[in-house]
């Protein structure tokens, strides 16, 4: 009786149906610790069952892996930072790639796979990925495209006149130009590859069984005008209209969309890009304005461009319309229509980004979420020219140099960001963290890492707001 009377005093003051609250028979332990370091947090080795019951989302939960290889360069499971530190201090594996961090094991192991799942929110600016688990989120980011083609194919046709009109005369001939069946513009093709080449760097790190990619189907004459049937669809906006410049003035019923007066003999018809050709403007009758000359001209000067209407241009439609067909040729994969995204995405409460589209595309609930990617495109070459048939040999770069801008290097135990070379690749200028740039030989970089045509940067978001920060090494 007086054992169980005594034990009854030690259980009297135990919190009842909270497995995980920490709390002891023993008033000692209960009593509140300071640390002996001050501003550190103690981890807690607690199970964390009660930690979702308590936030009641487990997307709040993220974690970071680290990518894993056998010692065939084969792709495993990706493991914790804790355990890649482990197997790094003692040796049984080395780093093979930085971003993201890979390691590669040097010792034979097991190689149980989990099914794995790839989602990739397609895109004409943006791409979002995720490549989840049943459990959790491995991998998930977001690819920012960097739209210059079409511009860089004018600067190369530039140079191009320039360097013809300095050689002899040479008939011209078209037999020989010959386009392949499934030719899209260059500016299309390298967006549509880049699709395909950010799958295949990341089956690289993540073993891959399904791919689900979301497409679009636009119909744009029907968007333009929704009454829109039959035989109306062969008839487009410039039906019956000799050319843009007589539809544009019927549309604008002969009235300049400047100043808003009709047109004079005094004062003639100019047509002006309303978005620039340099800034993605098309030639097409929706990005074309009508303007008196006198207004024209006070536009430029004034820069009053801003007070044109801007048609709303199509030409993420179009790549979509263009490409949906194309994935499933060259990839074995699974088609997701953007209302089926919409709907699952409303259904589990979760914020719209193109990563969190993706995750959703790839069957993503209530796995745990994982640290996201901000992957810029960049260019990996430098457009090389050949030399002058009489000689000339212009000031320009023939060869690609070792180290390329936004690449990492190591000089004197610290890292820097690359911004460019000089001196026909002898001398690299780099970046420090106050961002202050100056230039060093060549010779004195001890290790650099190639970032190519992706470079991946941490991204890390707190309550809707990206917060970008520096790495760490």
């Amino acid at each position: 009786m007086l054992k169980s009377e005594s034990l009854q005093v030690k259980l009297k003051n135990v919190l009842q149906n909270t497995p995980l609250v920490l709390n002891s028979t023993s008033s000692v332990l209960n009593k509140e610790e300071i640390p002996s370091v001050q501003n550190k947090v103690l981890a807690c080795n607690n199970p964390e069952v009660d930690l979702l019951q308590r936030t009641g989302d487990q997307n709040l939960r993220v974690s970071d892996s680290v990518y894993v290889l056998n010692m065939r360069n084969e792709v495993l499971m990706p493991t914790s930072c804790r355990k890649a530190r482990l197997l790094l201090k003692k040796g049984r594996a080395v780093v093979v790639k930085r971003f993201p961090f890979t390691i590669q094991l040097t010792y034979t192991t097991g190689e149980n796979k989990q099914k794995v799942t790839c989602g990739i929110d397609s895109g004409y600016s943006h791409i979002g990925f995720s490549f989840i688990t049943d459990e959790k989120e491995l991998i998930r980011g977001e690819v920012k495209l960097d739209n210059l083609t079409s511009k860089r194919l004018s600067n190369k046709k530039m140079y191009r006149v320039k360097r013809r009109s300095r050689l002899r005369y040479r008939k011209p001939r078209f037999m020989n130009r010959k386009r392949r069946e499934s030719w899209i513009p260059p500016s299309l093709e390298r967006r549509y590859q880049t699709h395909l080449n950010l799958i295949k760097q990341i089956r690289k790190l993540v073993p891959v069984d399904k791919i689900k990619i979301e497409v679009g189907n636009f119909d744009i004459q029907k968007i333009n005008n929704p009454d829109i049937e039959g035989k109306e669809y062969q008839q487009g906006s410039l039906y019956q209209y000799s050319n843009i410049r007589a539809f544009v003035l019927n549309r604008e019923k002969n009235k300049c969309q400047l100043c808003g007066k009709e047109y004079s003999k005094t004062n003639k018809w100019n047509l002006h890009h309303i978005i620039q050709k340099s800034k993605g403007g098309t030639d097409k009758q929706n990005n074309i304005a009508l303007l008196h000359e006198s207004c024209h001209k006070r536009l430029h000067d004034k820069n009053l461009g801003y007070k044109l209407k801007k048609n709303k241009q199509y030409k993420e439609s179009t790549f979509m319309n263009i490409i949906k067909n194309r994935f499933q040729k060259d990839l074995d994969c699974e088609l997701v229509f953007g209302y089926e995204t919409f709907s699952k995405r409303m259904e589990l409460n979760i914020e719209k980004s193109h990563s969190n589209d993706a995750f959703v595309i790839a069957g993503g609930s209530t796995q745990i979420r994982s640290k996201e990617y901000l992957v810029k495109q960049k260019r990996k070459n430098n457009r090389k020219l050949q030399l002058n048939r009489k000689g000339f040999k212009p000031s320009i770069r023939r060869k690609r140099y070792k180290l390329q801008p936004h690449d990492l290097v190591k000089v004197d135990n610290n890292f820097y960001n690359v911004v460019g070379t000089r001196g026909l690749g002898k001398r690299v200028v780099i970046k420090n963290k106050d961002n202050k740039k100056f230039d060093i030989s060549t010779k004195k970089v001890n290790w650099y890492f190639n970032s190519k045509s992706l470079v991946w940067k941490n991204k890390n978001v707190v309550s809707g707001k990206t917060i970008k920060y520096k790495r760490k090494h």
